[in-house]
C-alpha cells in the first residue's frame, strides 16, 4: 500500500495523516473485491524495513494498527471475514500482540472472506522461520520438499496469490510474498493507495482477466466467475 507519504507530502499535512487516509482507503476496495468475486485480500501494512523509519512515525503507525483493530473487528466479524495477521508478532508490543491475537481467535471461524494483514512481515524472513520451525520439530531437512515448507509459512492453507498490484508506481517486490509470489502476475499502478478505490482496482482485474497464465507450463484461463464480475462491471 504505496504513497501514503506522497499524498500527505502535496497536501502539506504530516506523512501519519497519509497512513490514516491509507487505512480509510481499505474499507472501499474490501467491499469492491468481495463484488468482484475475490474473497482472499494481503495487504502489506509495515515490513521489517520499515522500523528505520522516524520513531515518531513507528510509534504513530503501531497505534493506527491498534485502534483500526478496535475498530473494525466487530464489522468484519459481522460480516464473515476471517482475519490473519502475517509477520513476526515478538517485536510488536504486548498490547498490539493481545489485539492480534484476539481478533483472529475472533473471526477464525468465519469463512465469507480472508484479509491478511502483513506487519512486520518479510518474505525472506518469513522462509527462514519457517525452516527454523520445521528444524525445531525434529524435521530431517534433507528431506525438505515445497509442500513441507508451504504448510510452515504464515499463509499456510491458503492459496497462492494471483494478482500483486502496487501502488504509487513502485517496480519492485519488496521482499513481499517471496515464496508465495512465484507465479502471480504483477500489476503497477501510479495511483497513490490513499486514492486507490474501486475505479483503479477494477482496471487491475481487467488487466488480469486479459492475460494467460502459464505457470511455466501450458496457459491458464482466468477463473469464469472473474470474467463474468468483470464484464458486470463494465455494463455498470
Amino acid at each position: 500500500m504505496d504513497g501514503n507519504g506522497r499524498w500527505a507530502r502535496r497536501r502539506h499535512l504530516p506523512r501519519v495523516a497519509g497512513h490514516r487516509a491509507g487505512v480509510r482507503a481499505i474499507r472501499p476496495v474490501m467491499e469492491a473485491c468481495d463484488r468482484a468475486g475475490v474473497h482472499i485480500l494481503t495487504l502489506y501494512a509495515f515490513s521489517t524495513e520499515n522500523w528505520s523509519r522516524p520513531r515518531h512515525e513507528v510509534a504513530a503507525l503501531m497505534q493506527l494498527f491498534g485502534e483500526t483493530i478496535d475498530s473494525e473487528v466487530d464489522e468484519l466479524d459481522r460480516e464473515g471475514v476471517q482475519i490473519r495477521v502475517l509477520g513476526e508478532r515478538e517485536r510488536l508490543s504486548d498490547r498490539l500482540r493481545d489485539k492480534v491475537a484476539s481478533a483472529e481467535e475472533r473471526t477464525s471461524r468465519n469463512t465469507r472472506a480472508v484479509l491478511n494483514v502483513a506487519i512486520n512481515y518479510g518474505g525472506r524472513g518469513e522462509i527462514v522461520a519457517a525452516v527454523r520451525e520445521l528444524a525445531s520439530r525434529g524435521m530431517d531437512l534433507t528431506q525438505l520438499d515445497e509442500s513441507m515448507l508451504s504448510r510452515a509459512l504464515y499463509t499456510a492453507g491458503l492459496p497462492d496469490p494471483d494478482l500483486i498490484i502496487r501502488t504509487a508506481g513502485e517496480m519492485r517486490i519488496s521482499n513481499f510474498l517471496l515464496w508465495q509470489a512465484a507465479y502471480a502476475e504483477l500489476f503497477v499502478t501510479e495511483t497513490l493507495w490513499p486514492e486507490f478505490g474501486e475505479t483503479a482496482l477494477t482496471e487491475a482485474l481487467r488487466s488480469f482477466s486479459s492475460r494467460e497464465r502459464k505457470f511455466g507450463t501450458v496457459p491458464e484461463a482466468v477463473p469464469q466467475p472473474l470474467v463474468d464480475a468483470l464484464h458486470a462491471s463494465r455494463a455498470g
